[in-house]
């Protein structure tokens, strides 16, 4: 077995072959591509809660960053990626790497050490914070695979975008469900918010009118422990 299959059977979530890739879709909201050892992670939004303190005088817990790096962490030094993509708006406003405490700034460092990390623009964060290193672009190709913040109608084939913060509502046996979810049609990918204070956008919303083949949509449901694969005809508004 080789390293990065081996790395693989510590994956809880579901798998998933987009455009000839084997992804693994993972609780937490990750990504993991194991034939390129990449991790890819979306809207971590980071400092939200001093953003909105600081800008709306509306007080938030400030353990935003705190609680979003204490997720990430163990699944990078689990998986040890050789690249790290956070796929846009890792910051809450233009202003907020700033506002990092210290003690986060340097944890985020440690988990930027030894390996290569990039930051895709995203609307939040249009002007990265070059201070704490990495690379810094609009949108990233590997493979056949295209990584960008925002989705759009006109895209490039293996795209793999946030932004929109999805999730999916199912109705069962009398219950209605609602959870974060990744969401494709084979076509394209977009990811959940990895952010412990970001809120999400239900897959019915027209805001997806135009970016996924009804027909061919299927939802990845994130639960505690696991990642629930359903057909996307039974999602409901």
């Amino acid at each position: 077995m080789t390293d990065a299959l081996a790395e693989t059977s510590l994956i809880t979530g579901s798998q998933f072959c987009f455009r000839g890739n084997l992804l693994f879709l993972e609780p937490s909201g990750i990504l993991y591509w194991p034939a390129e050892r990449l991790l890819v992670v979306s809207d971590l939004h980071l400092e939200k809660g001093s953003s909105f303190a600081a800008r709306q005088n509306l007080f938030m817990p400030p353990y935003d960053t705190q609680a979003t790096l204490e997720t990430l962490a163990p699944k990078i030094e689990m998986l040890q990626p050789e690249t790290v993509i956070s796929l846009g708006d890792s910051f809450h406003d233009r202003d907020a790497s700033a506002r990092l405490p210290d003690e986060y700034r340097q944890q985020l460092s440690r988990l930027m050490q030894g390996r290569e990390w990039v930051w895709i623009n995203g609307n939040h964060d249009p002007e990265p914070p070059r201070e704490l290193g990495g690379i810094f672009c609009q949108s990233l190709q590997v493979g056949n695979l295209n990584f960008i913040h925002e989705p759009h109608k006109q895209f490039t084939q293996g795209e793999i975008a946030g932004h929109l913060h999805p999730c999916a509502k199912i109705r069962r046996r009398g219950k209605t469900v609602r959870k974060r979810c990744f969401v494709s049609d084979g076509e394209r990918l977009i990811m959940p918010a990895f952010g412990a204070f970001t809120g999400g956008l239900n897959i019915r919303n027209e805001a997806y009118s135009e970016l996924f083949e009804d027909e061919k949509l299927t939802v990845w449901m994130i639960g505690k422990d696991a990642v629930f694969e359903i057909d996307g005809k039974q999602c409901v508004r």
